[in-house]
């Protein structure tokens, strides 16, 4: 859905190399299933638009990386590929940390193709530091 933008945003932060591991681009369903190990059958029965394989995509990244925090972004910008039941803006999150808590949610959001994906990088990250503070807070 964003193709990398929230990286993008958070490398833009001089040293940010200190915190900020890597990202993974897996516009594709084959990418989500060969760089993440998001099950195929989770695709088949929820669709690459849904909180299931943003959940997996959250989760496959911590089990790929270093990191103690992922997000997965998965949907649908526009100008074309909705339908009635996921119509353009729709867009799943998910927020996974090292400890194995995962949670997700889905939005829809207006405007063009670059708006659907400016909001998206803002809540995805909103949730990500929203989750953080909330952990640090309670540790």
């Amino acid at each position: 859905c964003t193709g990398g933008w929230v990286a993008q945003t958070v490398t833009a932060i001089a040293g940010s190399s200190t915190w900020f591991d890597r990202g993974f681009v897996t516009y594709s369903n084959a990418a989500k299933i060969d760089m993440l190990g998001v099950p195929a059958t989770t695709l088949e029965r929820h669709g690459a638009v849904s909180e299931a394989t943003a959940r997996a995509m959250a989760q496959g990244t911590l089990a790929h990386s270093c990191a103690d925090w992922a997000l997965g972004i998965t949907g649908i910008a526009g100008p074309s590929g909705g339908s009635p039941g996921k119509p353009v803006g729709t867009v799943c999150f998910a927020w996974a940390s090292k400890d194995g808590g995962c949670e997700a949610q889905t939005s829809r959001f207006t405007g063009d193709r670059a708006a659907v994906r400016e909001q998206s990088v803002r809540y995805a990250l909103a949730g990500l530091l929203e989750r953080i503070t909330t952990a640090t807070l309670s540790a």
